[in-house]
């Protein structure tokens, strides 16, 4: 096995992971590596991502207690010394995000008045992301978290796959946006038979950049669903028609502007021949699966004989697992970002591919001062 040397001490790596997808990782003794790692989150299931990424980081999970209070008030308490050393946090979000969000300030608040040198962020799946864009009288809350976030003590943040990577600008310190990409990529590759011979779908043309991306590295074809009964969040009304006409304005009574046709959407169509393929559909997030369900169902009517859907973050609320399982839909593939066990209990369709391998070599390479360019090699700028 070989040795590498930090800080002046021989420490074993281990290279016993998929050997596509293979990162070094340190076993560091704790009282000497200066960092620890803490969880944010006050339920059981929200902690497995954490355990995985100290096994493969291999330390131990900080000690500290997160709880809810009787009146719903989050209390956090730190049972270690954390004075001069760099934390990081890890947060999944479940359902009640809200929940989390306190959690996690609290928690970073407790840490920086308790002088910890670095407050370090890890949260895979960053909440609120889709409202990063004004829309009608509404405020861009994503910008109010990050906000908050530096508020309360945070340094440095690591995610993964943001919904809109424009949100890093959001943040006064650097946010690394991971992907993955390399992984769902892997999966194709190894779990879906004959993907040779499948086709890569956007299913709006908002979507075609991220699924261009998975079809070049893939070298397959690319099918585009354009259309919808649905508007999409580009097609969302921002406001900026107000003051309403009816109002009456002391401005210019001669002034006539130009008439805006009113936008609609054609009937739905698939750009690319998917007759006799596997359809693939490729997206970040998948929440509520309404747009999915139809877009499988034109699929299939245009003669694709498998569809599986590959997304990052599978939050897979409401009744999604119920509409996955009645639907046309072969398989759900998304990664452990958000905990989504008892989905998986509900729908059988829905697979899962581990990241906590990523994360930790991120932990791993920040706290002792290394590039992280090696884990954006070959990642295309629309993944």
């Amino acid at each position: 096995m070989p040795i590498r040397r930090f800080g002046g001490h021989k420490s074993l790596v281990s290279h016993s992971h998929t050997p596509k997808l293979s990162y070094g990782y340190t076993k560091m003794n704790m009282s000497r590596s200066g960092y620890r790692v803490f969880s944010a989150n006050s339920t059981t299931a929200c902690t497995e991502l954490a355990k995985k990424i100290t096994e493969r980081l291999g330390v131990e999970l900080g000690k500290s207690v997160v709880y809810q209070e009787s009146n719903t008030e989050t209390r956090v308490d730190v049972k270690e010394s954390v004075r001069g050393q760099d934390i990081f946090i890890i947060q999944t979000i479940p359902r009640d995000v809200n929940t989390a969000i306190m959690e996690l300030l609290v928690m970073a608040y407790a840490l920086k008045t308790s002088c910890a040198k670095n407050i370090i962020g890890v949260i895979p799946y960053f909440p609120y992301s889709k409202q990063c864009k004004m829309r009608k009288r509404g405020s861009v809350v994503c910008k109010l978290l990050a906000s908050m976030l530096a508020k309360a003590g945070l340094t440095h943040i690591i995610t993964m796959d943001l919904h809109q990577k424009e949100i890093q600008g959001f943040f006064g310190f650097p946010v690394d946006n991971l992907r993955a990409s390399p992984f769902l990529i892997q999966y194709i590759q190894e779990e879906i038979p004959d993907y040779r011979n499948a086709i890569i779908v956007a299913k709006s043309p908002s979507a075609a950049k991220r699924a261009q991306s998975y079809a070049e590295r893939l070298r397959l074809g690319l099918a585009v669903i354009h259309g919808d009964a649905h508007h999409s969040e580009l097609d969302m009304v921002d406001g900026r028609h107000s003051p309403p006409l009816s109002r009456t304005t002391t401005g210019h009574t001669g002034l006539e502007l130009p008439l805006m046709m009113a936008k609609e959407k054609p009937p739905i169509t698939v750009v690319g021949d998917v007759g006799g393929r596997i359809a693939i559909i490729i997206d970040d997030i998948i929440d509520e699966v309404e747009d999915f369900v139809a877009a499988a169902e034109i699929l299939k009517e245009r003669g694709a004989y498998k569809i599986y859907i590959m997304a990052t973050h599978g939050l897979l609320s409401a009744e999604a697992p119920r509409l996955i399982e009645e639907s046309a839909i072969d398989e759900v593939v998304v990664t452990n970002t958000v905990p989504h066990e008892v989905q998986k209990l509900q729908c059988p369709k829905i697979k899962t591919v581990d990241v906590s391998m990523i994360l930790a070599e991120a932990i791993r390479r920040i706290h002792n001062g290394e590039s992280m360019a090696y884990l954006f090699r070959n990642i295309a700028l629309d993944d």
